[in-house]
């Protein structure tokens, strides 16, 4: 997910990213463990985007705090 397509998106849908990101990481945390994940770029790709995210969450609060 680019930056740029993150910044389009209203707060709360980020947050509801953000949330279902995180159901995925640990989906992907389980399949590594028992050894069903094709690729474990995967893991560090989606906590990449949740860090992304979560940083346009900060940029928003910060612009809503002045």
């Amino acid at each position: 997910m680019k930056i740029r397509e993150i910044r389009e998106l209203p707060a709360d849908e980020l947050k509801q990213r953000v949330t279902d990101l995180k159901d995925q990481v640990a989906r992907l945390r389980f399949q590594k463990a028992v050894g069903q994940l094709d690729n474990p770029m995967k893991i560090r790709n989606v906590r990449r985007d949740i860090a992304r995210i979560k940083t346009v969450l900060l940029e928003i609060q910060k612009k809503e705090a002045k």
